[in-house]
């Protein structure tokens, strides 16, 4: 029984150190992975240019092509021979004979893809514009009539302060109780 209890007042002052450290940590914007069409996959009879629509495209994004390896590929062009669906000029072969090929968005422009071997004609055309993210929100300006030093102690010193005094006040209260040994 002492063991159990030595541990509910070690972990309860573990727990409100995490919620601490975590509620300090600014918010990260993270990268997504798109699948191409989503459900449907880099196919003929898909309107990718619908499917892309109201999608924001972020440098550190990821283009996922699941397809029939057998029949299509997966090649970036320039915006001409994207409009003309000619694959004779490519920026790039996205193309691993896998069927799964992982196109990173690694440049903020406009990324222009198509298949060839005819299927381009058929509708197999994407075009993803990639952004630089948007800033993280900024934190709204505090009114108070204390001086901004207070605001920053409040923030900085007194909430691990008050962390800190909770967990000896534990430690103390498991004491006098006799829990410790």
């Amino acid at each position: 029984m002492e063991g159990l209890r030595r541990g509910i007042g070690w972990w309860a002052a573990a727990a409100m150190l995490t919620c601490a450290v975590v509620l300090m940590m600014p918010p990260e914007v993270s990268a997504v992975r798109y699948i191409v069409g989503a459900n449907m996959g880099w196919t003929s009879n898909v309107n990718y240019t619908v499917w892309a629509q109201g999608k924001q495209f972020y440098l550190g994004d990821w283009l996922f092509f699941v397809y029939d390896r057998n029949q299509m590929n997966v090649l970036e062009v320039n915006s001409t021979d994207y409009e003309n669906c000619i694959s004779d000029h490519l920026l790039h072969n996205w193309t691993t004979g896998a069927g799964r090929d992982v196109v990173p968005l690694n440049v903020t422009k406009t990324y222009y893809f198509i298949s060839g071997k005819g299927f381009c004609f058929g509708g197999m055309k994407v075009a993803v514009h990639v952004e630089k993210p948007p800033p993280p929100p900024t934190a709204l300006p505090q009114k108070s009539d204390s001086p901004s030093l207070l605001n920053s102690f409040r923030g900085q010193i007194f909430v691990p302060v008050l962390f800190a005094v909770a967990a000896s006040r534990l430690g103390i209260k498991n004491l006098k109780l006799g829990i410790y040994a």
